[in-house]
């Protein structure tokens, strides 16, 4: 089968952090020989790459096109004007793609658009599969789908594109259970969990030489992810203070609100206590994970948190509060626990699980029944009925 992958949410040279659970599901469907791919991943149109434009910087500085893992990716421009944005950028986006995907069509005789994102890329990708006769299948990932549907137009744009797409996946559940709500048939969404790497995410060899390393010395709470208030950062800097002296907390992401939470920790008098890191490159986080005694995600929305098996398969048991599909990742004693979203209710349940925390092997144990393997099993046999259900009309 050879398939279009299409979402703005794909890594790239300038942003090698973004998007990194889209790149891996891909890799790992293509690992199984079955499946030829190209990627288009589209980025806002921007003039300048001067670094004091920060993330607008990035959108200038990524190339036209690159190859990643040996995988071929485009990055055509669509133009994305601010306030007005979220309503016009499946049409602007579908419009500045279409030039890419009628190019890459000559030489690669793609099947089906593999679209990733509700919306808009979801959207923007069913535009595109009416323009090329195509069959396109969605995968919605969280925010795309348990908040987004909150305003009217992207709303009826969601539903619209359900409607129309061959194939609808979620990474969760919930998600799925958002997109009945919605008036989708149950049976047209397919939940296929993220997986993860089991060879790149694994215990330390040597454990306290590692921690030496990365200099720490006594109970130590990592939390991964952007510097965004649905990340809960703030709350589980506000959870330490109700826990012993001797935790510490790491914090690994860079983003707009690290002024606020600089602040935040000298407010409080953590500043011995709290370490941000800033931007981690993904293949290093494993250290990280591997040296902590415990993750913690205070997130308010997640579809499948990737963090959460991450850290899991390098052994290291995790709190994360009770929302969305993170139940459905923290399911067993050696997972972790869930906990509220509120600065006592994570002190309390971290506190629990420093005080008894479950054998890191154990942990390791329950991440690998998440490998890729099902998942990518999932995919090639929605894709093949697809294509059938296409070839027999």
């Amino acid at each position: 089968m050879n398939i279009l992958t299409f979402s703005t949410l794909y890594p790239s040279s300038a942003r090698p952090n973004h998007g990194v659970f889209v790149e891996n599901r891909l890799r790992h469907l293509l690992a199984s020989g079955d499946v030829t791919a190209k990627v288009v991943a589209p980025v806002p149109w921007f003039p300048w790459a001067h670094p004091r434009f920060g993330e607008y910087a990035r959108f200038a500085a990524t190339p036209r096109r690159e190859v990643r893992h040996g995988i071929e990716v485009h990055h055509p421009r669509y133009f994305l004007p601010p306030k007005v944005g979220m309503n016009l950028a499946p049409h602007s986006l579908a419009r500045g793609s279409l030039p890419t995907l009628l190019r890459l069509r000559r030489d690669f005789p793609y099947q089906l658009i593999d679209a990733h994102y509700f919306y808009p890329d979801g959207v923007a990708a069913v535009i595109l599969g009416r323009r090329l006769g195509l069959p396109v299948v969605i995968t919605a990932r969280g925010t795309d789908l348990n908040l987004i549907p909150r305003y009217p137009r992207p709303r009826r744009l969601i539903q619209w594109a359900a409607r129309e797409a061959a194939g609808l996946i979620t990474v969760c559940r919930a998600l799925k259970d958002v997109l009945v709500d919605l008036g989708v048939p149950a049976d047209k969404v397919r939940v296929l969990r993220n997986g993860v790497d089991l060879q790149r995410f694994r215990p330390p060899e040597d454990r306290d030489a590692l921690r030496a390393r990365l200099g720490l010395d006594g109970p130590t709470l990592l939390s991964v992810g952007h510097l965004i208030e649905r990340k809960g950062h703030d709350l589980v800097i506000r959870a330490l203070a109700h826990l012993p002296e001797a935790v510490r907390l790491v914090i690994a992401g860079e983003g707009p609100e690290r002024e606020r939470l600089e602040g935040l920790i000298r407010d409080l008098g953590l500043a011995g206590r709290v370490h941000l890191l800033g931007a981690v490159p993904h293949e290093t986080l494993r250290d990280w994970y591997g040296a902590a005694d415990c993750l913690v995600l205070a997130s308010s929305r997640e579809g499948w948190a990737n963090v959460l098996l991450e850290a899991m398969a390098c052994g290291t048991p995790v709190v994360a509060t009770r929302v969305w599909g993170t139940p459905e990742v923290v399911a067993a004693p050696e997972a972790g626990r869930l906990c509220e979203r509120d600065p006592e209710s994570i002190a309390r349940e971290v506190h629990a699980l420093l005080a008894d925390p479950p054998a890191r092997a154990a942990t390791r144990r329950y991440a690998e029944g998440f490998s890729w393997d099902a998942t990518s099993a999932g995919q090639k046999a929605l894709f093949a009925e697809v294509l059938g259900r296409r070839a027999a009309a």
